[in-house]
């Protein structure tokens, strides 16, 4: 770094203004230029968002799905990028969040996004959150809310009531059964010196 600390660097910003967007040109040192980089690192950039609405809208207008669309964002470039797609694959499970994650996970080599964001064009739906949590996603920024989806037609906001209640209240039943026998693969995985924790 000190041997920038004498260079000059100059940089076109975008500015954002109560939704206006300017440039100018700022000239200042190339060692302030990389803290303030520092600085803006796992902060929100709207950008990727307008990205995301205007998949999920894109989405719509062809006829390829739902109003739903994801992103999945590393150190200020997009890994991965996905819409809705459950009635063109036939798969209830193929969230635009889900589909992003998965390929993100393909793009990356792996099956942890620990350090990658979500952006996403509506608040995600409980199974997409949990997702996000299981992928090790960083922080979630997301347009619509789930009031929003409901007023659309969708189920999100009814699924976070549901899940509030205690199972035997649920619409779904859930029964235990042979949980003895089901233990047997916990046993196998306590014991496996060959496992992958995640």
């Amino acid at each position: 770094m000190l041997a920038y600390e004498r260079t000059e660097y100059h940089h076109r910003h975008r500015i954002y203004v109560r939704g206006q967007v300017t440039h100018r040109t700022i000239r200042q040192p190339l060692h302030s230029y990389l803290h303030i980089l520092e600085l803006m690192a796992g902060q929100p950039n709207p950008e990727f968002l307008r990205r995301a609405i205007y998949l999920a809208t894109q989405n719509v207008l062809t006829g390829a799905g739902g109003p739903f669309a994801a992103l999945i964002v590393r150190d200020g470039s997009i890994v991965a990028e996905a819409a809705n797609t459950v009635t063109t694959t036939n798969d209830p499970t193929a969230h635009g969040e889900v589909n992003a994650i998965r390929a993100a996970c393909m793009a990356l080599g792996t099956f942890t996004l620990a350090g990658c964001d979500l952006y996403t064009s509506c608040q995600p739906c409980p199974m997409c959150l949990a997702a996000a949590y299981w992928a090790r996603i960083e922080a979630v920024y997301y347009g619509a809310s789930a009031a929003d989806a409901a007023r659309a037609g969708f189920d999100d906001a009814s699924l976070y009531q549901e899940f509030r209640k205690d199972s035997v209240d649920r619409k779904i039943p859930a029964t235990q059964l042979l949980c003895d026998e089901a233990w047997a693969s916990f046993a196998a995985w306590s014991a496996s010196v060959n496992k992958i924790d995640y």
